[in-house]
């Protein structure tokens, strides 16, 4: 059988993209050096184009014909190896690329997996209910900050509104007793009333009014917290007397 068709030939593995790609650059590369021998020949004949005369400037010319056709064969060679060269990096771009997307694509698969099983282990429900038990603590504590920095000294029957219309009766007062000539003394009694103005409301008096000596008054009556004077308290002896 084989006599008649013929033994079939091995020839062995298919070549790869690169072993081609080292055989067309390896055919570049001489085609190169063929051209770059050329040149240096073109370049001596025309050196010595420029010297001769005649016949032998005719003989010149034509080898330098023949010259620049070979160096034009090389060169129509070398762009024929860089197409070849072009299409086979194209090739093997392709190639490499599609390596590349199956193990991004295998990775994903992987990661989808591991995601998959993640999830199995949280549960939608309880994240809510974390998620509202933390909110609820917060309004909480924001109630138990309210309650701490409560003002207790000041009674809730207390308005602004009542304490701006006092301070404006004091204003009035205090205008009255200035169109009067009424003064208070060292000791803040007024010459009529009697009653102490509040250290805060009390003039200034210049350096020279101070060093002067003032006579004795009566003693001031405590203010509460408010700057209004505090009533009077019986002593226990007058109380008895009463009894």
């Amino acid at each position: 059988m084989n006599r008649i068709f013929g033994k079939k030939k091995d020839t062995g593995p298919a070549p790869s993209l690169s072993d081609a790609g080292a055989r067309v650059d390896e055919r570049t590369r001489n085609l190169d050096e063929k051209i770059k021998v050329l040149d240096q020949e073109l370049l001596r004949h025309k050196h010595a184009l420029a010297k001769a005369k005649g016949q032998a400037a005719v003989n010149i010319k034509r080898r330098a014909m023949e010259t620049l056709k070979r160096k034009k064969m090389y060169e129509a060679q070398r762009d024929q190896l860089a197409g070849q060269q072009f299409n086979i990096e194209q090739t093997n771009f392709t190639i490499d690329s599609i390596k590349d997307t199956q193990t991004t694509v295998q990775a994903m698969k992987g990661a989808n997996k591991q995601i998959k099983s993640e999830f199995k282990k949280m549960n939608i429900s309880e994240i809510e209910d974390t998620i509202d038990d933390l909110a609820d603590y917060m309004e909480d504590m924001n109630e138990i900050n309210d309650i701490m920095g409560r003002s207790y000294n000041v009674g809730d029957e207390i308005d602004e509104a009542d304490l701006d219309a006092e301070l404006a009766c004091l204003d009035d007062e205090l205008a009255a007793m200035d169109e009067l000539g009424i003064d208070d003394d060292a000791g803040g009694i007024t010459a009529t009333a009697g009653t102490a103005r509040p250290s805060y409301l009390a003039p200034s008096r210049p350096a020279a009014a101070q060093s002067q000596v003032a006579l004795p008054a009566a003693p001031a009556r405590p203010l509460d917290e408010y700057g209004l004077p505090v009533a009077p308290t019986r002593e226990p002896a007058q109380q008895q007397q009463i009894m």
